[in-house]
């Protein structure tokens, strides 16, 4: 006989799940990360659904006594692999950069939905409820909080000129203007070109505006080439 009042209960928490999980993963969709809205909801779910096979394994076996049975359960143990097997999920959401690594917050927001959804399997629906609300409170709050506190970006500028200038005065001015602080300079010199290359290791704060910067050092004489890229954090 079909037990409707235990099958609602299931598709409740797993409809719980794709919200909490989903609620999330909008945050991360939002804010431009691979793994977003539809990741987030599958996450959830799958875990909690893993949490409620986990539970519903070890009553299957309830019944039977020491005697009776050589059958070990532990109603854990799905959750504990579904958590251990997260960490791939959330290794492919980081993405390793010059001298930054982004997805941090992508890997642990999966790896915290799979916390969610495991909680709400386990029928801990105001733990989850909270967590989620803790977790959101966090993302998007939090967002605005950060961008009051700047942090030190590393850069490495690389300029190509004439040989016969000599324009490092004009530049150590032009970056100062914008609050740079150069931590060393690499001189290379073309001798076929007849032009020199300076790599300028450059310590700055965040949202440089690098159109200005780009604007003035182009109006220096005998700039060839501008180019710069993340550079690695001391």
């Amino acid at each position: 006989m079909v037990d409707w009042q235990q099958i609602l209960i299931y598709g409740t928490k797993l409809a719980l799940a794709s919200v909490l999980g989903g609620a999330i993963g909008f945050e991360r969709e939002k804010h431009g990360q691979a793994a977003g809205l539809r990741t987030y909801i599958l996450v959830c779910v799958g875990s909690c659904l893993m949490m409620m096979l986990s539970l519903h394994m070890e009553e299957l076996y309830r019944h039977l006594g020491v005697t009776q049975s050589v059958v070990r359960l532990d109603p854990g143990r799905i959750a504990s692999y579904a958590i251990a097997g997260m960490g791939f999920l959330g290794a492919g959401a980081i993405i390793t950069g010059k001298g930054t690594v982004r997805g941090l917050t992508t890997a642990a927001g999966l790896w915290l939905v799979t916390g969610i959804g495991l909680a709400i399997g386990a029928s801990y629906l105001a733990p989850a409820l909270m967590g989620a609300a803790i977790s959101l409170l966090i993302l998007y709050v939090f967002r605005w909080i950060k961008a009051i506190f700047h942090r030190d970006e590393f850069t490495i500028l690389s300029l190509k000129y004439d040989r016969a200038e000599k324009p490092l005065k004009k530049i150590r001015e032009i970056l100062g203007g914008h609050n740079f602080t150069i931590q060393f300079i690499n001189y290379k010199a073309e001798i076929p070109s007849n032009t020199v290359t300076y790599n300028l290791r450059l310590r700055s704060h965040e949202e440089v505006p690098w159109g200005h910067i780009v604007s003035a050092l182009s109006r220096t004489e005998g700039i060839k080439e501008i180019h710069w890229q993340e550079g690695e954090i001391p």
